[in-house]
């Protein structure tokens, strides 16, 4: 019972957000207040226009009708009018008509004129409104931090950066447009059709509050479908995304079935959502046709009764006729209102989920009178304890105190899931510790501006990513103003300027997306140089070398102490010959630091250190059991 109560609770509508939702994305219209404020205006415009053409040529077939002598009993204005066109003598039937044909094509043109003007600063608004969204989303996600991209994930950041904009752009351009057109058509309709005949205007009156009770009515329902609709359209986005990206595991695997039916389930609850909100939508165009089809037949049965029992004296049937012309433009109108309404159904909830991203605050800023230097390399870890998620149960690292000096070479080795990546991310600030303090240069990271931290710390990550672009490009990330000698000394350091040249293009290869045309070891080596070309005062390569040969791991080790010996290295690797010749070597596991020592020492007094080395060389291990190393 709880269950049933809790789900027709999530169906109600939840309007609580739209309104700060709306205030937040409206500050993105910004250069595009202009053309937003014109495009309605001619509109109106467009719309008066349409509105007075049926009420001429009213007018004309009432003044020819006063000229034929076939008119009953006269309207008063008519018959002025009628005076002032013929001057009181004969009329002149094709001169009126021209007089009248003139002024029809006037008001068509100005009606044209004004609809091509309204169409350009639609288009224009919108387009440029969405674009600054975009910018908007964009820019703020580059100064999210690592929680905060937790917080969203990155499918659902791409559904809001791309479908949500596109609801909202459109919604947008509805708005200032059809969203004026309709509800200005209808209200001026009614007004000429109170001026023709007070009475039978009436008809509208009584079924537009009948209309809007029942588009409310949908809106209500089919909000909260949509909600979820944008939801499930992160997973199927996040399903997409793992499959193309990890294809190859895919296909080793021959898992391609089972993907296959993951992304048809996750496609499937998306239909199933979006079949029950169209099934709602879906009832605006019968309401729509009822309500307004009622109201025609109205106006021709009881107009006609008119018409027949007073003998034109109540109603003319030029008269009717218009009636019958503003009846169709308030059905066209009750049309575009149904279509906005959709929209604007759909577009509720993108606004608040782009409204979400826009208005969430990084987890990780620059302090205010912020440090702009960082002094040198050396680290410092005090009692820091660091959970991913304020309410996990269990910290991801705890108690961690160690003293890196500037210039050191330190090595990190551990389990899978020892924490060693966590504590090396705190050097950075791509998370801020829980408890404790890290220190950088002598001074806590959080004091520091963090562009001027995370550019004196280089990090080349476990996932090595390259992007679009050539060789040269994706090495100037770590220094875009780099020349090219400065470049291939990275690249030799690294140990990738053979390979580089090895290629017809060098440098100037061409670097599909992802790194997809160069090898794993290529592609960490690539990492590296990138990373050398910051000329960190600190540099953490995080099992970076796990896809090269042992022997261009040793070179990579040789070059970085003897070219860059004033920079900090921090080594994370899973081999022993990775970090042998380190400084000191951290042991970490299940998120602590069981131990600190050479090589030598650990190997001497260290059994997880010893059982490691000796399972990864072998020789030296059967040496020793026989007594002869």
């Amino acid at each position: 019972m709880s269950a049933k109560k809790k789900s027709e609770r999530g169906k109600k509508l939840d309007l609580s957000g739209v309104g700060p939702a709306v205030k937040t994305i409206s500050k993105s219209i910004r250069e595009y207040k202009k053309p937003s404020v014109l495009a309605p205006l001619f509109v109106m415009c467009e719309t008066i226009i349409e509105c007075l053409i049926p009420f001429v040529m009213t007018l004309l077939l009432g003044v020819l009708e006063i000229a034929s002598g076939r008119a009953g009993n006269t309207d008063a204005f008519l018959s002025k009018l009628f005076d002032f066109l013929t001057g009181g003598g004969e009329p002149n039937y094709l001169l009126l008509i021209l007089e009248f044909g003139a002024i029809l094509f006037v008001l068509a043109v100005i009606s044209l004129i004004c609809g091509v003007k309204a169409g350009k600063y639609t288009a224009i608004a919108s387009s440029g409104f969405a674009k600054n969204l975009r910018k908007d989303m964009y820019y703020k996600i580059q100064g999210f931090s690592f929680a905060n991209i937790d917080k969203f994930s990155a499918s659902s950041l791409v559904t809001r950066l791309t479908t949500d904009v596109t609801n909202v752009e459109m919604s947008y351009m509805m708005i200032i447009r059809t969203a004026v057109r309709a509800p200005f058509m209808m209200i001026f309709a009614m007004i000429m059709a109170f001026t023709i005949n007070a009475e039978m205007a009436l008809i509208f009156v009584c079924i537009a509050p009948l209309l809007a009770a029942g588009l409310i009515f949908i809106m209500m329902k089919a909000v909260p479908f949509f909600h979820r609709i944008f939801k499930k359209y992160d997973a199927l986005n996040e399903s997409v995304e793992e499959n193309v990206r990890g294809i190859r595991v895919v296909k080793s695997y021959v898992r391609e079935e089972h993907e296959k039916e993951k992304f048809g389930k996750a496609s499937d609850e998306v239909r199933q959502n979006f079949t029950k909100a169209e099934k709602l939508i879906a009832l605006n165009t019968p309401l729509m046709n009822f309500c307004a089809y009622s109201g025609i037949i109205l106006i021709f049965v009881i107009g006609s009764l008119m018409i027949v029992r007073s003998n034109n004296s109540l109603l003319q049937w030029t008269e009717l006729q218009s009636f019958m012309t503003y009846s169709f433009q308030i059905l066209m109108s009750l049309m575009m209102l149904s279509m906005i309404m959709v929209m604007i159904i759909m577009s509720i909830a993108s606004a608040k989920r782009i409204a979400e991203v826009v208005n969430e605050k990084s987890s990780i800023v620059s302090p205010e009178n912020a440090l702009t230097e960082v002094k040198n390399g050396s680290i410092l870890f005090e009692n820091v304890k660091f959970k991913y998620v304020s309410t996990a149960d269990r910290y991801s690292v705890e108690n961690i105190s160690v003293n890196i000096k500037s210039g050191e070479t330190v090595g990190i080795i551990g389990a899978t899931g020892s924490g060693k990546t966590t504590m090396v991310s705190l050097i950075p600030r791509l998370y801020d510790v829980s408890e404790g303090v890290v220190k950088v240069g002598g001074e806590d990271v959080r004091k520091y501006d963090l562009t001027v931290l995370r550019n004196s710390v280089a990090m080349v990550l476990q996932k090595n990513v390259l992007f679009s672009g050539t060789m040269k490009e994706n090495l100037k990330w770590g220094d875009k103003n780099a020349t090219d000698e400065e470049i291939e000394n990275a690249a030799k350091l690294a140990q990738a300027h053979e390979f580089i040249l090895a290629r017809p293009d060098g440098y100037d290869t061409y670097v599909e997306q992802g790194g997809a045309n160069v090898s794993g070891g290529q592609k960490q080596r690539l990492c590296i140089a990138r990373a050398l070309l910051k000329k960190p005062k600190i540099l953490i390569l995080d099992d970076s070398t796990s896809a090269v040969d042992t022997k261009t791991d040793a070179l990579i080790r040789a070059g970085l102490k003897k070219y860059i010996p004033e920079t900090t290295k921090i080594i994370i690797a899973q081999r022993i010959a990775s970090v042998q010749d380190a400084d000191k070597i951290i042991i970490m596991e299940n998120g602590t630091v069981s131990a600190i020592g050479t090589h030598a020492e650990l190997l001497k007094n260290n059994d997880i250190y010893k059982e490691l080395y000796y399972s990864q060389n072998k020789t030296v291990s059967q040496n020793n059991d026989g007594g002869n190393e």
